[in-house]
Protein backbone atom coordinates (compact mmCIF):
# COMPACT_ATOMS: atom_id res chain seq x y z
CA UNK A 1 0.00 0.00 0.00
CA UNK A 2 1.56 3.55 -0.96
CA UNK A 3 0.46 4.50 2.48
CA UNK A 4 1.47 3.65 6.04
CA UNK A 5 1.73 5.03 9.54
CA UNK A 6 3.49 4.69 12.67
CA UNK A 7 2.09 5.54 16.09
CA UNK A 8 5.08 7.34 18.33
CA UNK A 9 3.04 6.83 21.55
CA UNK A 10 5.06 8.59 23.94
CA UNK A 11 5.33 11.33 21.95
CA UNK A 12 1.45 11.70 20.87
CA UNK A 13 2.29 11.56 17.05
CA UNK A 14 1.73 9.55 14.14
CA UNK A 15 3.41 9.68 11.42
CA UNK A 16 2.20 8.85 8.02
CA UNK A 17 3.74 8.46 4.54
CA UNK A 18 2.55 8.78 1.36
CA UNK A 19 4.23 7.03 -1.34
CA UNK A 20 3.47 6.67 -5.37
CA UNK A 21 0.09 7.04 -6.40
CA UNK A 22 -2.38 7.13 -3.61
CA UNK A 23 -5.92 6.63 -4.10
CA UNK A 24 -9.29 7.22 -1.51
CA UNK A 25 -9.39 3.82 -0.84
CA UNK A 26 -5.67 3.38 0.69
CA UNK A 27 -6.51 6.64 2.92
CA UNK A 28 -9.80 5.11 4.05
CA UNK A 29 -7.88 1.81 5.01
CA UNK A 30 -5.23 3.31 6.61
CA UNK A 31 -7.28 6.13 8.65
CA UNK A 32 -9.35 2.31 9.61
CA UNK A 33 -6.33 1.15 10.61
CA UNK A 34 -5.54 4.07 12.55
CA UNK A 35 -8.34 4.60 14.77
CA UNK A 36 -8.45 0.37 15.33
CA UNK A 37 -5.07 -0.01 16.39
CA UNK A 38 -4.05 0.02 20.25
CA UNK A 39 -2.03 3.44 20.42
CA UNK A 40 -4.12 5.18 18.84
CA UNK A 41 -5.44 8.16 21.10
CA UNK A 42 -7.73 11.35 20.39
CA UNK A 43 -5.74 14.34 19.88
CA UNK A 44 -2.65 12.74 18.81
CA UNK A 45 -0.16 15.22 16.40
CA UNK A 46 -0.09 14.51 12.68
CA UNK A 47 3.22 14.41 10.61
CA UNK A 48 1.80 13.70 7.19
CA UNK A 49 4.56 12.89 4.77
CA UNK A 50 4.13 13.34 1.13
CA UNK A 51 7.79 13.69 0.03
CA UNK A 52 7.20 10.25 -2.15
CA UNK A 53 3.39 11.20 -3.18
CA UNK A 54 4.00 10.86 -7.51
CA UNK A 55 0.23 11.35 -7.62
CA UNK A 56 -3.25 11.17 -6.36
CA UNK A 57 -7.11 10.00 -7.39
CA UNK A 58 -8.56 13.05 -8.43
CA UNK A 59 -12.45 12.01 -7.03
CA UNK A 60 -13.25 15.28 -5.34
CA UNK A 61 -16.66 14.26 -4.28
CA UNK A 62 -15.49 11.09 -2.78
CA UNK A 63 -12.44 12.89 -1.51
CA UNK A 64 -14.84 15.43 0.20
CA UNK A 65 -16.97 12.78 1.34
CA UNK A 66 -13.92 10.91 3.00
CA UNK A 67 -13.17 14.21 4.49
CA UNK A 68 -16.57 14.78 6.28
CA UNK A 69 -16.25 11.30 7.92
CA UNK A 70 -12.50 12.47 9.42
CA UNK A 71 -14.08 15.54 10.52
CA UNK A 72 -16.70 14.30 12.24
CA UNK A 73 -14.55 11.69 14.29
CA UNK A 74 -12.07 15.08 15.46
CA UNK A 75 -14.85 16.90 16.24
CA UNK A 76 -16.07 14.34 18.35
CA UNK A 77 -13.09 13.59 19.97
CA UNK A 78 -13.26 17.29 21.87
CA UNK A 79 -9.71 18.23 21.71
CA UNK A 80 -7.88 19.82 18.66
CA UNK A 81 -5.07 17.99 16.76
CA UNK A 82 -2.21 19.78 14.76
CA UNK A 83 -1.90 18.54 11.46
CA UNK A 84 1.64 19.04 9.36
CA UNK A 85 1.97 17.92 6.42
CA UNK A 86 5.56 17.83 4.24
CA UNK A 87 5.11 18.99 0.61
CA UNK A 88 8.03 19.41 -0.83
CA UNK A 89 6.83 19.03 -4.84
CA UNK A 90 4.04 20.24 -6.74
CA UNK A 91 1.94 17.60 -6.48
CA UNK A 92 2.64 17.02 -2.79
CA UNK A 93 1.34 20.55 -2.49
CA UNK A 94 -1.77 20.28 -4.12
CA UNK A 95 -2.85 17.07 -2.38
CA UNK A 96 -1.90 18.91 0.79
CA UNK A 97 -3.69 21.53 -0.06
CA UNK A 98 -6.94 19.56 -0.90
CA UNK A 99 -6.34 18.30 3.01
CA UNK A 100 -5.34 21.98 4.32
CA UNK A 101 -8.62 23.64 2.45
CA UNK A 102 -11.00 20.80 3.98
CA UNK A 103 -10.44 21.42 7.12
CA UNK A 104 -11.31 25.14 6.98
CA UNK A 105 -14.11 25.16 9.02
CA UNK A 106 -13.44 21.69 11.35
CA UNK A 107 -11.88 23.88 14.76
CA UNK A 108 -10.91 20.64 16.11
CA UNK A 109 -8.11 20.32 13.50
CA UNK A 110 -4.82 22.80 13.04
CA UNK A 111 -3.48 21.76 9.73
CA UNK A 112 -0.07 23.57 8.48
CA UNK A 113 2.09 22.68 5.63
CA UNK A 114 5.56 22.65 5.55
CA UNK A 115 8.45 22.20 2.57
CA UNK A 116 10.79 19.87 5.02
CA UNK A 117 10.85 17.51 7.51
CA UNK A 118 13.08 20.08 9.71
CA UNK A 119 10.61 22.40 9.21
CA UNK A 120 7.56 19.96 10.39
CA UNK A 121 9.32 18.22 13.25
CA UNK A 122 10.25 21.67 14.53
CA UNK A 123 5.97 22.97 14.28
CA UNK A 124 5.20 19.29 15.64
CA UNK A 125 7.57 20.34 19.05
CA UNK A 126 9.86 17.56 18.19
CA UNK A 127 14.12 17.95 18.46
CA UNK A 128 14.64 15.70 15.78
CA UNK A 129 15.34 17.38 12.27
CA UNK A 130 14.44 14.12 10.14
CA UNK A 131 12.21 11.51 10.44
CA UNK A 132 15.42 8.73 10.58
CA UNK A 133 16.08 10.24 13.56
CA UNK A 134 12.85 10.69 14.93
CA UNK A 135 12.41 6.87 14.19
CA UNK A 136 15.95 6.08 15.70
CA UNK A 137 14.78 8.08 18.90
CA UNK A 138 11.68 6.00 19.69
CA UNK A 139 13.34 2.79 18.85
Amino acid sequence: MPLNFRILPERGLVVVRYSGFATIDDTLSASAAYVADPHYAPGQKQLVDMTALTGYEKDYVRFMEMQAGKAERFSNAGIQSLVVYIAPSPVSREVAGLFLRSWDDVDAVVPMIQRTEAEALGLLGQPERSLDDLFAAAE
